[in-house]
């Protein structure tokens, strides 16, 4: 306690040093407990299940015939049909259950108010798989997935029911409308469990056997074995490995592929055909849920902890060189107090007490720090991530956060304490205090330490810069359309209950009736939601195209779309017509294909009047009537895919759209304008997505954007940490050698000279320190590449501008102690102590 209050006074004698080192620590610590909990809850954090490492992901990879629908919570390698979720029950003997899940969009109305949402179809097993006990009622069980078509129970999700339902106990038995189906609500999901999807917070769990009633857009045939939608996960029995689980479970899956499936899948090529009898059931460890989520946000967010875990060492570097400067200059107290009887430990401790005091204080400033900094990480996400985000922070990251304040402590505080504490009682009292801390040891100690901040600086530089140029070039890719002035959202009529004649008569008035707001120049309309990430595909058949076999065709990229659709996104039509009115039910079915359609397909300058058919084989009842010019599909970095465009007046069952309103308004006028025109139709049905273009592109690329302007503003920190370091280190010498500075003055020497000595002195530790940066950061700049868009790993422009900028920034940092050393006097250096 002596040493705590002794600690206390010392800290608040030095008010502004105290200050400066909290504040670097709280921003350090604070940036890297931030990044971590992201880390965390994406890549680390298992569900919140009793014993979730027993839990296996399973999938099949290799080619399937039919029809294939993936989500996030993985790839095509681990959906399943229907009837093999049946088989693989009835046939396991490793697991204690198998559960199978898949999301879907709902529109949820209670006591008539509706809103849209997220739902997920689950198997009979799956909560039992889970081990997982409601917070009210009953979870969802066997008896709920009998009969297809049955079960119309649904269980709520903890947040939902607080915040919807206000915690209400009295919510079971009641009505829910979900999707335009009456379903009774049996019971409550337990507190913190949002399904096992990374990037998903659904609001309703349903029986799988209701999937249809859904999603009746997506209509699956629950007993076809080439429809593959399910996602499997299984819990292992007591004592069983998952490599003994995968080699029980492959017996009977390789019976049902050759016995029962090959035969539907005879018209694969023979390859193909071959490599789809060898398939194998593949078990994944399953204690994260499953997504695609973590295999695409590893690397960037690897990257991004470790730029944050950078920026820390370079603020301990710092604080460190304050601490040995502060050290020397309480030569003379440590020498008073080992010449009474004090013991080199007790100095140690002391001088420990106060940097623990220090790291304490600034640990706890660190965790607001932390939470703005998740709030600002999930402000530049697009909404989705962003609600599924928490910025609370865990209790791994509240002991993360623990963890590091201590280790700060150590680094910065050890060092200078053990070095303040190594003096000689006699010659400090004998006035050579001068001489203390260390002397040319600690001198070149401390420019080492110096020297290392500059190298962090730098390879932060390089690292910041590679990302702000890749983030430019992908604001400068060519979308192939025109998106300013351009306001989208979507409705899903169907999804409140809507027939199909009642969808089509309401798209039909609520095209004219946003046409007639003031300002707006063209209305369309697509099924696919433009560049927002939806990637929906059809193998092809065409005219005069005959693929080798086992050539691996790429399916096109499919869009049903509104007449004037490339009219009001302004994508050139290049040959043939546009889609009309005239192009509805009933009459010939027409196409428009792109240049990549055009040139997979070789149809040259040929394509118009040419006929194709979606599938294999079978009549060419579909005409191409036109081609346009190369437009992005789902996403800004990726290829444009070959794509082919349908009239969507000529699909009678189509239950939802994504609308595009050019205008002359301010883009909040027309956003505020578009609820007001739908809420007149029908003020029960939800309106979506409602954003500008522009705000979707952004979103699209959210990622980028993120890793831009975080590694940026730490990058910024850092070099800033970096030249207060250098001054520190500069100044610190200058006034240690102020005595020999003022003997050169006296024997000759100019101030141009003195400071040009200083300067090389700088020079040198940037030259190294930069030198050794540039090597790390290309090499870390060639692992980045994959997420780097339009640039290698080593850009010399980049390069080049990293240097610049340091070689600024070391300069000013140098130039104003050797100005000062210029300027010393002679006789007052000679008087100097």
């Amino acid at each position: 306690m002596n040493d705590l209050r002794y600690a206390f006074r010392q800290l608040t004698q030095r008010p502004l040093l105290t200050a400066v080192i909290v504040v670097t620590l709280a921003f350090g610590i604070g940036a890297n407990a931030a990044m971590f909990s992201l880390f965390y809850q994406v890549l680390l954090r298992p569900l919140p299940v009793n014993a979730a490492g027993e839990l296996v992901n399973i999938g099949s990879p290799g080619p399937k015939q039919g029809s294939v629908s993936c989500g996030n919570a993985g790839s095509c390698d681990y959906v399943f049909s229907y009837p093999m979720l049946k088989d693989l029950e009835r046939e396991q003997t490793v697991f204690t259950g198998i559960a199978a899940h898949r999301g879907f969009g709902a529109n949820i109305a209670v006591d008539g108010v509706a809103a849209s949402g997220q739902g997920i179809v689950v198997s009979g097993d799956y909560f039992n798989v889970l081990q997982l006990i409601p917070a009210l009622g009953r979870l969802l069980g066997p008896q709920d997935n009998v009969q297809v078509g049955e079960g119309r129970v649904a269980v709520l999700s903890y947040d939902y029911w607080q915040n919807t339902m206000g915690g209400d106990g009295a919510v079971l038995g009641k009505s829910l409308i979900v999707n335009g189906q009456s379903l009774e609500i049996v019971g409550v999901a337990p507190d913190g469990f949002n399904g096992t999807t990374i990037g998903q917070r659904p609001q309703v769990f349903v029986p799988m056997t209701m999937r249809n009633e859904m999603e009746p857009y997506f209509p699956a045939s629950m007993d076809n074995r080439q429809s593959y939608w399910l996602y499997l996960f299984a819990r292992l029995k007591p004592g069983i490995t998952p490599d003994q689980a995968e080699s029980a479970i492959n017996v009977p899956y390789r019976a049902i592929i050759n016995e029962v499936e090959a035969p539907l899948n005879s018209g694969m090529g023979p390859e193909s055909f071959e490599r789809f009898k060898q398939r194998v059931i593949e078990l994944d460890p399953g204690e994260r849920g499953q997504s695609d989520t973590p295999d695409d946000a590893r690397l960037p967010l690897t990257l991004l902890l470790g730029v944050t875990a950078l920026v820390l060492v370079i603020a301990c570097v710092n604080i460190a060189n304050l601490l040995l400067a502060r050290g020397a200059a309480r030569a003379g107290e440590m020498a008073v107090r080992a010449s009474i009887g004090a013991s080199r430990w007790q100095m140690v401790r002391q001088l420990l007490t106060e940097a623990g005091l220090l790291g304490l204080v600034g640990g706890a400033l660190s965790l607001p720090v932390a939470i703005g900094t998740l709030a600002l990480i999930a402000s530049l996400m697009p909404g989705d991530p962003a609600n599924t985000m928490s910025t609370s922070l865990s209790t791994p990251v509240v002991l993360f956060t623990l963890g590091v304040a201590f280790a700060t402590v150590l680094i910065f505080g050890l060092l200078p304490a053990t070095q303040a504490t190594r003096v000689a009682p006699g010659a400090v009292l004998k006035g050579q205090a001068g001489q203390s801390g260390g002397g040319r040891t600690m001198t070149r100690f401390r420019a080492v330490l110096a020297t290392a901040q500059v190298a962090f600086s730098m390879l932060l530089l390089v690292l910041a810069g590679l990302f702000t140029q890749s983030l430019a070039n992908v604001s400068r890719v060519d979308l192939g359309m025109q998106i300013q002035s351009v306001a989208t959202f979507s409705i899903a009529p169907v999804l409140s209950g809507y027939e199909p004649a009642r969808s089509r008569a309401l798209f039909e008035r609520l095209d004219d009736e946003l046409a007639a707001i003031p300002g707006v120049a063209s209305v369309a309309s697509s099924m696919v939601p433009v560049v927002s990430g939806d990637n929906w595909g059809n193998n092809v058949t065409v005219e005069g195209f005959e693929a080798a076999p086992d050539a691996q065709v790429t399916s096109p990229s499919f869009n049903a779309i509104s007449p004037g659709f490339f009219r009001t996104l302004q994508i050139p039509l290049l040959a043939g017509r546009d889609f009309t009115d005239a192009d509805a039910v009933g009459r010939p079915q027409v196409v428009i294909v792109n240049e990549t359609f055009a040139r997979m397909f070789a149809l040259d300058d040929q394509a118009v009047g040419k006929r194709m058919s979606r599938g294999s084989g079978g009549e060419l009842n579909m005409e191409i009537v036109g081609v346009v010019r190369d437009a992005k599909y789902s996403d800004v970095k990726q290829v444009v895919p070959p794509q082919f465009f349908v009239p969507h007046k000529q699909n009678a069952g189509l239950g939802f759209m994504n609308y595009y309103l050019r205008t002359n308004l301010a883009p909040d006028e027309i956003l505020a304008a578009i609820p007001r025109v739908v809420a007149e139709l029908d003020p029960n049905l939800p309106v979506n997505g409602l954003a500008t273009m522009p705000d979707v592109i952004r979103d699209n690329v959210f990622m980028d954007r993120l890793i831009g302007m975080l590694s940026s503003g730490f990058a910024v920190l850092a070099t800033l940490l970096a030249a207060i370091g250098l001054y520190g280190v500069l100044s610190y010498s200058v006034s240690q050698r102020t005595r020999e500075i003022g003997l050169r003055q006296a024997l000759g020497a100019t101030p141009t000279g003195v400071r040009g000595m200083v300067l090389r002195q700088v020079g040198w530790m940037a030259a190294i320190g930069g030198l050794i940066g540039l090597v790390v950061a290309v090499f870390l700049g060639r692992a980045a590449e994959a997420i780097l868009y339009g640039l290698s790993g080593y850009d010399p422009l980049v390069l080049i501008g990293s240097v610049a900028v340091l070689a600024a920034v070391v300069l000013c940092a140098g130039y104003l102690p050797a100005r000062r050393a210029s300027r010393i006097a002679p006789m007052e250096a000679l008087r100097y102590e």
